[in-house]
């Protein structure tokens, strides 16, 4: 009885922190648009300087990222004056997970084998609780792609995730988030 609670509550614990390493993707368009149109995407900059919370290796990771992904749906980068114009914002908060372990000591238990002994037996048992607080951060990146003629928004796409605290995964993880995101464009990458 006692290892099964202790199994149900690490499965538990291990639910809520793996859920938490899933991004949340989300996106909008405008649906009049006929994308084909854009030829050429130029990056516009950091919205309110957003990337003041980023180091440069990791801005050059996102921007490298997404350089990538619209060059494979045939978009050409360009320094200025794009069809397209991009903009990037980003938000990073620190929140907390409280996990709670109780054990259980004491309780029901079996006396006796084959036959012999006194069967089931009960009583009172006691129980402690320890809490344990764990910090991480939550990263929100917002790309909004605008009609550079018409200074208009065209498409929005924002993703929030865990934050890689380990600078040599990032290398890994960025590209493959931004991936994730760019997934709700709506031109498919080319084959």
């Amino acid at each position: 009885m006692k290892t099964l609670f202790k199994t149900l509550c690490i499965l538990f614990a291990s639910v809520i922190f793996t859920s938490n390493a899933y991004a949340q993707v989300n996106s909008d368009y405008d649906k009049t648009i006929d994308f084909s149109k854009y030829k050429t995407v130029s990056f516009g900059g950091w919205e309110k300087e957003s990337d003041k919370v980023l180091n440069d290796f990791d801005k050059k990771r996102i921007t490298d990222a997404l350089t990538s992904e619209f060059k494979s749906r045939g978009f050409n980068l360009v320094e200025a004056d794009g069809d397209a114009t991009i903009t990037l914002y980003l938000v990073i908060k620190t929140k907390s997970n409280l996990t709670a372990y109780t054990n259980f000591n004491g309780g029901m238990g079996y006396a006796g084998r084959w036959g012999y002994g006194r069967g089931f037996y009960g009583g009172m048992g006691n129980a402690s609780t320890s809490v344990s607080e764990t910090n991480y951060r939550v990263g929100t990146l917002v790309i909004d792609m605008y009609d550079t003629a018409e200074k208009k928004l065209i498409w929005q796409g924002d993703m929030t995730t865990d934050v890689q605290e380990k600078a040599e995964k990032r290398d890994k993880t960025i590209p493959k988030k931004v991936s994730k995101l760019m997934k709700k464009f709506p031109v498919k990458p080319k084959k």
